[in-house]
């Protein structure tokens, strides 16, 4: 249990560090495009160095994989990925959520996250140890140190759905929820967790915007639903996973996935054609 306090400790305290900075930049510096047509600015450049600075000192034996450095998956045990700044656009724009992502990986799949959203005062996290073999704390998921779990409802006109910007094609056909579009992948995916959303798609996201998001969705009691032709973890060494795009559904829980996945399964199957 050391070991977990530990780690949760040290997310909490970067976190809230490189938070202060952000805040102090929101919607006030300019953006320029990446490659891959994404933005970025130099908040981002300066929480992933804060961070992989901090994540070296306290964890000298683990590997690091981050949106705006190392896209290669190391061949270390434990590994951090990094999403500095995800919601880059809501930033800049001065829209108030976006957060800081960070997962812990054991062997390739994540057994920890952690993700701070320093606008709306929003900190989750959650353990899921799977079949990694490792002990030493119980599965739970948590929002500002409160359990959480997701919802055991059926849809509704009165239940959300949340998109990305690239799934709005979904909205052609006839949906058994109200949809909503946050903006950030890693949002999209915690209102599962929360119980306040019954599902949620992404189509085009990075592993960095995965990894924290999916340790607590599952222990939130949610689905983590792959529409590539393969798993996403365990993570390959070697691999580099700057340009791979992981569509994926969330689904609140198991009996949803049967509902939401023929709605949004054409996402995946765009993506290999």
């Amino acid at each position: 249990m050391e070991f977990w306090a530990s780690v949760l400790d040290f997310c909490q305290n970067i976190t809230q560090k490189v938070g202060i900075q952000l805040m102090a930049d929101f919607g006030q510096v300019q953006a320029s495009n990446k490659d891959d047509g994404s933005l970025v600015t130099k908040s981002d450049a300066f929480a992933d160095q804060e961070i992989t600075k901090a994540i070296a000192f306290q964890f000298p034996t683990h590997g690091i994989l981050s949106e705006e450095a190392q896209h290669v998956f190391p061949d270390t045990e434990w590994c951090w990925i990094i999403d500095p700044l995800d919601g880059t656009t809501n930033f800049t724009r001065g829209i108030p959520i976006w957060g800081i992502s960070l997962g812990l990986l054991y062997k390739g799949t994540p057994v920890f996250g952690y993700v701070h959203f320093p606008p709306i005062a929003q900190s989750f996290h959650g353990f899921w140890l799977g079949e990694s073999g490792i002990t030493g704390v119980e599965t739970a998921a948590f929002l500002n140190g409160k359990p959480i779990h997701s919802s055991t409802d059926s849809p509704s006109n009165n239940h959300f759905f949340n998109l990305c910007s690239r799934s709005t094609s979904i909205m052609q056909q006839p949906f058994p929820c109200k949809i909503r579009m946050l903006g950030v992948a890693s949002y999209n995916f915690l209102t599962v967790a929360t119980g306040a959303v019954l599902g949620g798609v992404e189509a085009t996201p990075k592993i960095w915007d995965i990894a924290g998001a999916w340790v607590i969705v599952q222990a939130a009691g949610g689905v983590w639903v792959s529409l590539d032709d393969e798993a996403i973890f365990p993570l390959k060494v070697g691999q580099n996973y700057g340009r791979r795009s992981l569509p994926t559904l969330v689904a609140s829980n198991p009996e949803l996935v049967s509902v939401f996945k023929p709605l949004v399964e054409f996402i995946g199957k765009k993506k290999r054609t």
